[in-house]
Formats: C-alpha cells, structure tokens, sequence
C-alpha cells in the first residue's frame, strides 16, 4: 500500500460525501475538501503531515509576502513533490517504509512481535485504556487504511511508559526499556489550528514561513522531512538532530520504533527518538502561558471548558522573543479579521489517557484585541461568580435535608453545559466592549443567571414539604450573593504587534 495513491485519508467533501482519499488525490481536489472526517488525535497527526509535505514542496515560503501568494500553486507543487518520493510512503515492501525504521528486530526470543491493535489508541489493546472502547481482546484485523492512520496518530501521540527493547541495525532501541511521551501530548498540550472554507484553505492558513520558524526556534531550525533525511540507527547524531530539533523534521515525527509485519496484523515495537520539549523546542500549534514557575505549556483538561482557554490562544505572536501567545499561524491572519479555530488534544494522566477533546469556535475580531480578551476574561468570572453561588446554595439545600454528599458537582456540571451554548454570546461582545459595563444586562449574563436557576432546580428536588423548605433556603441565597472568584487563569500577553513583513 502506498500511501500517495492508495485510500486512506477520511475527508469530508464540500458536497457533504465522506470518504478516503490517498494523498495525490486529497491535494489535486483539496479545493473541493470541506475538511478531514477524523478524531481529534488524528487530526493532530494528519494536520502534521499535510502542513509538512506542502512546506518541503514549496520549500518554505520564505517570507509573509511569499505565503500570501503560494496557495494557488499549492495542489501542483505538492504533486510533483509526493511523486518524487513515493517510494517512502510504502506500508510495506523491502524499501523505504512510511514512519517505521529499517533493520528492526524483535527483542523476543520467540521473535513475535506485538498485536498491531496497539497502534490504535482507542483500542483496549494490551494495557491500553478502555476509555473510547470496551470491547477488549487483540485479535481484531486492522485494514492497511486504518492501520496508516494509526501509525502516524501513534507516533505523534502515544504517552510514554514501560516498553519493550528491540534490536535497530544491531543496537538496543533506546530507553533501555523506558520511553518519553511522543511530541504532541507533553502535559496534555492543547493545538489550535486555524480552520478555512476548504482543506485547502485550512492548510494555507496554518503554514509558517521561514522566518517565523527562524523566530521560533533559532537558526537552521527549518530542517528536512524524515523521508528525506531517514535514520538510519540510534547512532545517527545529525539525522537524529534534523528529526527532533527543527521544525519540519518534528512535524512527522518518530518516537517508536515500529515494523509492520508483512500481514500487517503484529509489529515489532520499541522506543524510537527522543523529542525534547518546550523550552528546548516549541510546537507551532501550542500556545504559551505564564506559570508561576515561567513560561509552560496551556493544557487541556476535562475540568475546564475548551471555551474558558481562549483568551490566552488569542493571543498573536509578536516580532519579538515574547514567548507568551497562541498558535504561531495566527500571524498570518489580516488585522481585524476575525477567524474559526479548532481546539484538541488527548487528555493525559502520566502515562494513561484519559479523554480526547475538541472544539470548532468562530473567533470575532475583538478576541484578537486586549481589550476583547479583557471583556472575556471578565464574562467568564462573571459565570465563576454565579457558579460559586450555585455551589453555595446547593450547600444550604443539603445542610438543611443533612444530605452528605451535597448535589454541588450535579449543579456544576449541568450549569457549565447550559452556558457553554451560550459562548457566541460572549464571543460576540469583544467586539463592542462597552456594551459589557453591566454584564447583568447582558444578554450573556442573563443567560449565565438563567443557567444557575436551571441548575439549581435540576440538583435540588422539591417533592415533598422537607425538599420545599430546604429548596427556598437554597434558592434565596443563590440570589442573594454572587462571589466574585479570585482570576487563576493563564496570563495573557501584550496587544500584538503587526509583523514587520505584514501588510494592513
């Protein structure tokens, strides 16, 4: 199977069909795309690989001005760039294979290898969490479509963990035994990526020049693709350096050493390449934050609402070393655009996952503006606000029934779901900030009031004379006080400022 002309790629039209498509096919009609049909860590891993094979086709841009005029000639260079290299996107065969390394050996004395389930990460294969399935057991066949997919997702994003030694051109693989996590799930790291009318769009939105990754990571940080600069052992010190410190070397990254069996249903698996991460290196999707021990990594988590996060993702990076800002691309944008963004990452905890999340938001100019993230920021303690009052008052029902444990995650919960339909509201108010003075006359924060009533009756039943008395004690203090919640959020960074190449 070659991954340029055979199908393997879920996409959307714009028709509304879904179905796969090799790489040569997804570029020439990539015009006619809507966007990729995949879960969030595989579109992580595909965004990776598309942005990487255009950028080597083009071989950068250069600059601003040299982005701004490539998207038209994107589906060509890239077609003749995928046939020059064809041969390295094999599954199989006795040449060059796609993201697996050559003269690898199990480490086994039977010489078995590992079922290839393990490749997927929401399969119950092995110690594997059974978070997206429960269905268990190895023995389950995987297509050589799912199985690509699979390996590049495993690859960008598999934790790290106890894993077993394999023998690479005649050396152990690295680790003895240990490996670090893959470079796009360090401390459950949150990506954002730019979302246009067309997979065409989307990729041209989020293509970083040279001098962006200039600015990013230093000097003769561009690097190769591994295809063209393919690791030939664990001793292979400047092909190691092109793979995990420039930029397109990390975009297809390989942290597991992997052999597909001929049958492609076992591999030979073991550590690959160290990645190290920030502030050694920066991913472009990422954004920075300040942590009270410095700069680090904005990270998902399933206690806090993807929404909550986008003051600090809207923040463009600036020509300067600042390091605190969103994602890279957002530089590329025209000033005073608004944009649509994609949210994701696996959810972590040391070496299990947990969740995968995600999230499409339509971004109004104002967001990008200080005082538009100001304006959020402020809407979103006005829902902190309101829902310490909840906590409190479903305190005051329970204390009143002497209810252990009180329903105040059952109210939390439910009043977070109920606002969250509400986000555009507050969306739509950083564009006219000085209608948030009063935030209560508002139409979010009358939806924000609406939703804690709601929640408050939902967790707090009144059925029989007991529930009657403790549900107006509760409700009279939801409304009589709203705790204004000490800011714990991220920091945001200065307005940002035009790049000197940008044009108005």
């Amino acid at each position: 199977m070659n991954l340029i002309t055979d199908n393997w790629v879920p996409v959307t039209w714009r028709a509304g069909a879904t179905n796969l498509v090799g790489l040569d096919e997804l570029f020439a009609k990539a015009s006619d795309i809507r966007d990729l049909a995949v879960q969030p860590h595989e579109r992580i891993a595909l965004m990776r690989l598309l942005i990487c094979v255009t950028q080597a086709a083009l071989d950068g841009p250069a600059d601003h001005y040299e982005w701004e005029d490539c998207r038209d000639g994107i589906p060509e260079r890239v077609r003749a760039y995928l046939r020059k290299w064809k041969p390295s996107f094999e599954l199989f065969g006795d040449g060059p294979r796609f993201l697996q390394v050559p003269n690898l050996k199990s480490g086994k004395e039977d010489g078995e290898g590992t079922d290839a389930t393990k490749l997927d990460l929401t399969l119950s294969t092995g110690h594997n969490a059974t978070v997206f399935d429960n269905a268990g057991g190895s023995e389950r066949p995987q297509a050589p479509p799912r199985l690509a997919l699979s390996l590049l997702a495993f690859q960008n994003l598999s934790p790290g963990g106890r894993i077993g030694v394999a023998k690479w051109n005649g050396s152990d693989t690295p680790g003895a035994g240990s490996s670090n996590h893959a470079p796009c799930i360090p401390a459950s790291m949150l990506h954002c990526f730019l979302q246009g009318q067309s997979l065409l769009e989307t990729l041209h939105l989020n293509l970083l020049d040279r001098e962006q990754a200039l600015d990013l990571n230093g000097p003769h940080s561009w690097g190769k693709p591994c295809w063209e600069l393919p690791v030939p052992c664990p001793a292979s010190k400047p092909e190691i350096r092109n793979a995990t410190m420039t930029y397109l070397g990390r975009l297809v990254p390989l942290a597991r050493a992997i052999r597909l069996f001929d049958e492609g249903n076992r591999i030979i698996l073991g550590n690959g390449l160290d990645y190290p991460g920030y502030p050694e290196f920066r991913e472009p999707s990422v954004t920075i934050v300040q942590r009270k021990d410095g700069p680090g990594l904005l990270s998902a988590s399933l206690e806090r609402s993807l929404w909550r996060q986008l003051p600090a993702i809207a923040v463009r990076r600036r020509a300067t070393k600042d390091a605190l800002c969103g994602p890279v691309a957002l530089a590329n944008l025209p000033n005073d655009a608004p944009a649509s963004i994609w949210l994701g990452a696996l959810v972590t905890d040391k070496a299990k996952i947990e969740d995968a999340v995600e999230g499409i938001y339509q971004i109004p100019a104002g967001m990008f503006r200080d005082l538009g993230r100001q304006t959020f920021e402020a809407g979103v303690a006005y829902a902190e606000g309101w829902e310490l009052a909840l906590i409190f008052s479903a305190r005051t029902y329970a204390d009143t029934l002497k209810l252990q444990p009180p329903p105040t995650n059952k109210a939390r919960q439910h009043f977070w779901t109920a606002i969250e339909q509400h986000v555009p509201t507050l969306l739509a108010l950083t564009d006219t900030p000085g209608a948030a003075a009063d935030f209560a006359a508002t139409p979010w924060g009358k939806a924000v009031r609406t939703a804690a009533q709601e929640a408050y009756e939902f967790a707090c039943p009144r059925q029989n004379p007991r529930q009657i008395e403790a549900y107006a004690k509760g409700r009279q203090q939801l409304f009589l006080r709203k705790p204004k919640p000490k800011s714990d959020g991220p920091a945001t960074a200065p307005a940002a400022k035009p790049r000197k190449n940008q044009r108005s």
